[in-house]
């Protein structure tokens, strides 16, 4: 015959073996049918660094909307030889473009009154493509945030972007 104690630590140890047991097979099991999605960087695909001439005259028809005379192409394309630091050289030029006169902008109020569709307006313009969901909310988020920002530095951010200089 088994003692008291050694019956009271049989069922302890009967009950610790149980308690696992009941705890997994309790476990609910979820199924979600989530469809296969395959996520590609929208700007993965350009690879072709612009040269000096397209990146300079497509600047030029970005900010002004029309060709960039012969002439002026060819001092800023010397201009833009003769530095050895290109994005200090992009950035010159670009910042005096757009503070030339005759520079199509969007006005503040226009970037305003439809944050959303003034973002997709500007990443067709200078990428070529539609701006991602994500794109879409921080570029909206950060006009919202801060009303200093004017069309002019969203402008300048983009024309001096990585992304830009690619086709």
């Amino acid at each position: 015959m088994l003692d008291y104690n050694m019956k009271k630590t049989i069922k302890y140890l009967a009950l610790i073996a149980i308690i696992p047991l009941l705890l997994s097979a309790c476990k609910k099991e979820y199924v979600f049918g989530v469809d296969d999605v395959d996520v590609v960087q929208s700007s993965a695909s350009k690879n072709n660094v612009k040269t000096t001439t397209e990146f300079v005259s497509i600047a030029y028809s970005d900010i002004f909307g029309t060709t960039i005379p012969q002439n002026y192409l060819t001092k800023l394309s010397l201009a833009y030889l003769a530095f050895g630091d290109k994005k200090l050289v992009e950035d010159i030029i670009i910042k005096n473009m757009l503070n030339a006169p005759g520079v199509q902008l969007p006005t503040q109020q226009t970037m305003l009154a439809d944050v959303d569709l003034f973002v997709t307006n500007t990443y067709k313009k200078f990428y070529n493509r539609e701006p991602g969901e994500f794109e879409l909310w921080k570029m909206n988020q950060l006009i919202q945030a801060d009303q200093t920002i004017t069309p002019e530095l969203i402008y300048y951010a983009f024309l001096t972007s990585d992304e830009y200089r690619y086709y």
